[in-house]
């Protein structure tokens, strides 16, 4: 028994068929394009409306509940507000809070709840920090720049409000982007609001979430959405005009080949119509696009119709494997897409695709 004991010690045992596989974990930074593209799922194009004119700007879904920070300067003298998501999808907001002094605002989307972008709550970035500067993520708004945190305890006022110990950063801000999230490269958390920049656009100045989110979390604590001010999600959409309807479409399409592009199945899945839906589970559709591992596409052209209807056409180069390959094989197609409004949002009716010579 001695000796069998000593064996079985020096001895490795070898198992055909494992069932435990040794897990090992990475210190290495997020990839960037991961990152921007889980992030613009949650950042938010703002317009609030009034009689005079339309203001533009950007935020981003910070909680469970739907609510979204931007800035004061974007929303305060807005008589409606309405936010346009990554998918094109348009809803109505109401004010949560509003700072007077500092440059900061919650704004609540009920059907945005649920997903949301994770903040940095507790750590100040330093000087030489890495981080992603994201602005509205839609049409001529979508912006996404890099850059460092260059300054720091900056303090100035700009049209009435006090912008006290922000950061400098050489991320370019724009006025689309106001409002949207400064995004920390190696964690992925939002670590400022982006709020200010110069004329050139060679420095921007974003709010330290640190310094703002006790004071926006108690705004939405005490906030009760039955009895906030929304507006109307229908008279917003019978307003648009055909331009910004073909816009739309293409943005939505747009979308879904990205999203195709990086995997995500069940993203991609989503912007499909109800009766595309029934006509293909999740599991048939994915399995479709599964041995996809690039896309490429080329600018798309549209066209509309005079029920909002939209048909969009598009060169796609797909690059794929399958399981009986070996070799990954490249093909073009001429893809055409339908687009038009369920339910007050814009959803893809139909794809084809058919095999073009290159």
């Amino acid at each position: 028994m001695i000796f069998i004991y000593q064996k079985w010690q020096s001895e490795d045992m070898s198992i055909s068929n494992p069932v435990i596989n040794k897990v090992t974990t990475s210190n290495q930074d997020l990839d960037l394009k991961s990152i921007i593209h889980e992030a613009e799922k949650n950042v938010i194009q703002i317009e609030g409306q009034n009689e005079d004119s339309t203001i533009t700007g950007s935020g981003f879904v910070y909680n469970k509940s739907g609510d979204i920070i931007t800035n004061a300067h974007v929303i305060k003298d807005a008589d409606v507000i309405y936010v346009r998501t990554a998918n094109a999808q348009i809803y109505p907001a109401a004010v949560v809070g509003i700072g007077e002094d500092t440059d900061i605002a919650v704004i609540r989307v009920p059907q945005l709840a649920g997903q949301y972008m994770e903040v940095e709550k507790e750590s100040p970035s330093e000087i030489g920090d890495e981080v992603i500067a994201l602005g509205s993520p839609h049409g001529f708004q979508n912006t996404v720049t890099l850059g460092i945190i260059s300054g720091k305890e900056r303090n100035f006022t700009v049209d009435g409000f006090n912008y006290n110990n922000v950061y400098q950063i050489s991320a370019q801000i724009t006025d689309g982007n106001s409002g949207g999230p400064l995004i920390d490269r190696k964690t992925g958390h939002v670590v400022g609001i982006n709020s200010v920049g110069t004329k050139d656009g060679t420095i921007g100045f974003s709010i330290p979430i640190t310094e703002v989110i006790d004071e926006m979390d108690q705004w939405s604590h005490e906030a009760q959405t039955d009895k906030l001010d929304f507006a109307s999600t229908s008279d917003i959409i019978s307003s648009k005009d055909p331009d910004q309807i073909q816009e739309d479409a293409e943005y939505l399409v747009n979308y879904f080949l990205e999203s195709i592009e990086i995997r995500d199945y069940v993203n991609a899945y989503a912007l499909l119509s109800s009766e595309m839906q029934s006509k293909s589970s999740y599991a048939q559709f994915r399995e479709g696009y599964i041995d996809f591992i690039n896309v490429k596409f080329s600018e798309l052209k549209s066209t509309i119709a005079d029920n909002n209807q939209v048909q969009i056409e598009a060169s796609v180069t797909i690059e794929k494997r399958s399981k009986e390959e070996e070799k990954a094989s490249k093909t073009s197609y001429a893809y055409t897409f339908t687009t038009k409004y369920e339910n007050d949002q814009i959803k893809i009716t139909s794809i084809t695709a058919t095999e073009t010579k290159e």
